[in-house]
């Protein structure tokens, strides 16, 4: 009899990046070619590039879908694909185009954004909101702010220095200035700004060399840029509209925001501070800067919460971002079968013949009885095959433990999400782990907790690990992660029948 690997079209042991980071740039061609266009996306992109193409007010798209399901790697495409970046001698277009083979719309709809000529700023929110309180009331600003500057060639981490570098670079005399730095101090601008309190003599001089000011005027000249410095959105958007008209007449610059959902959550201010940004941006920019944010919930979910505690009305931060897409767990489901557990021919002949002998055996096998929420069944032969080794409840199953964990703060760091572990990690975690099966053996539910233990607090899974030093019963141990994996979730009844459902 063969072995679970064995029927694999790719190695499920193969590097698999469960989790893509916004700013990482070391595998894009790789991350564009094992992207999944999935039936729901390929819907959802349709329409927010009929909005991008034929501009109509709405310059915002939110992006949402929970952990794992997807976002991150759909803003990264996005932002690859409209600036139809060159990766490794290739368009992203080029790269992607296969993708949309049956979808001639979407097709021309791509080829027309990407010959808009654009430039994408992507990054995470967290990690360049390091530096900022959330407290300051410009929080939000503050990060739209350093990534421009960043995108500019200017100092990010100090907005008045990046202030003072974009003046002088007005003047055209920033490179001259850079170089009279240099020559006084012995270092490079890049390296003497970012100790600007200690070098104040050297910029003064640099300063003075270049302007023709006077010594004595020139001392302090940071210190009076620091002073002074204040930004507001509406300067924000000054600047922007500046940039993009040096440019030229069609170009576009466009923010694509990671994780905005959890960097703004429960903070009216900070969803305010969005909502003005992205404004203040269609007004001046009309339709030349797009904000493109992700976020767990769906922006109804967000504002609703918000509204109750508040009673702010967010119908014009709803009208701003009106172009959303939202990921669900079919489109998981649709992205690890392609992904991960595509067959090879002989795969696919034999597990059809254990559909034939086993199918009639399918409803008494895998429906929860007892008041449970029903889940899917195998739909017919085909998602047998693509499912196989797991059972289609187990996408949705997990997904809601993941949530309700999440929700009663089950998870280590930072948002208390599984953050490292996407579904997809997850499930190869599982099919690593039973690659030596015999086929015709299915993935049972406790083996998902493996995927998610290492980010679980150690006092919420104390029992688990007591059970696994004193008990010498596995299916004792796996029974028990399999009842801790769906203990909040309320539409599963943890009967006896139920469970041992399971544990098949």
């Amino acid at each position: 009899m063969m072995t679970l690997k064995n029927i694999f079209s790719k190695p499920v042991d193969r590097t698999i990046e469960g989790v893509i980071k916004a700013d990482d740039e070391a595998s894009l061609r790789l991350e564009i070619e094992e992207y999944v266009l999935t039936n729901v996306v390929e819907k959802r992109l349709e329409s927010f590039l009929d909005a991008y193409n034929s501009y109509e007010g709405a310059n915002g798209v939110w992006v949402s879908g929970f952990f794992g399901s997807g976002k991150s790697h759909l803003l990264k495409m996005l932002a690859l694909l409209l600036e139809n970046r060159q990766i490794d001698g290739a368009s992203a277009l080029e790269l992607f185009l296969p993708k949309c083979k049956d979808e001639i719309f979407l097709s021309n709809a791509l080829k027309r954004a990407a010959a808009i000529p654009s430039k994408s700023i992507l990054f995470n929110i967290d990690q360049k909101a390091d530096v900022i309180s959330k407290t300051q009331i410009d929080a939000l600003l503050a990060v739209f702010v350093k990534v421009f500057d960043e995108m500019s060639g200017y100092y990010g981490k100090q907005g008045y220095i990046a202030q003072f570098e974009r003046e002088l670079d007005s003047c055209d005399l920033y490179g001259r200035f850079k170089a009279a730095y240099e020559s006084t101090s012995g270092r490079p601008w890049q390296q003497g700004r970012e100790q600007a309190l200690l070098e104040s003599k050297n910029i003064a001089k640099a300063y003075a060399e270049v302007t023709g000011s006077d010594d004595a005027s020139a001392m302090g000249i940071l210190d009076k840029y620091r002073s002074q410095y204040r930004v507001s959105i509406e300067d924000f958007a000054e600047q922007i509209l500046a940039y993009i008209k040096r440019q030229g007449p069609e170009f576009r610059l466009n923010f694509f925001v990671d994780e905005v959902g959890q960097y703004i959550a429960e903070n009216v201010k900070l969803m305010t501070n969005l909502q003005t940004i992205a404004e203040s941006l269609a007004t001046k920019c009309r339709g030349r800067a797009w904000v493109i944010v992700t976020a767990q919930e769906d922006m109804g979910a967000v504002v609703g919460e918000m509204g109750k505690q508040q009673g702010n009305d967010f119908s014009k931060i709803q009208a701003r971002f009106a172009n959303s897409m939202k990921l669900t767990s079919a489109d998981v489901a649709e992205v690890i079968q392609k992904r991960l557990l595509s067959k090879t021919e002989s795969g696919v002949s034999q597990l059809a013949d254990i559909y034939h002998q086993q199918s009639n055996n399918f409803k008494t096998l895998f429906d929860f009885a007892d008041g449970s929420a029903t889940y899917r069944n195998f739909r017919d032969r085909d998602h047998f095959i693509q499912s196989y080794p797991f059972i289609p409840y187990q996408f949705d199953l997990f997904q809601s433990a993941i949530q309700n964990l999440s929700l009663h703060n089950a998870f280590t760091g930072k948002h208390s999400s599984v953050g490292e572990r996407s579904m997809l990690g997850v499930f190869q975690q599982v099919a690593m782990q039973i690659a030596g099966h015999e086929v015709g053996q299915l993935a049972t539910f406790d083996l998902m907790f493996e995927g998610i233990r290492t980010a679980l607090k150690s006092q919420i899974i104390g029992g688990i690990k007591r059970a696994e030093m004193n008990l010498d019963n596995p299916f004792a141990t796996g029974l028990l992660k399999a009842i801790f994996l769906v203990k909040y979730v309320k539409e599963f009844k943890p009967t006896v029948r139920n469970l041992c459902v399971l544990m098949l």
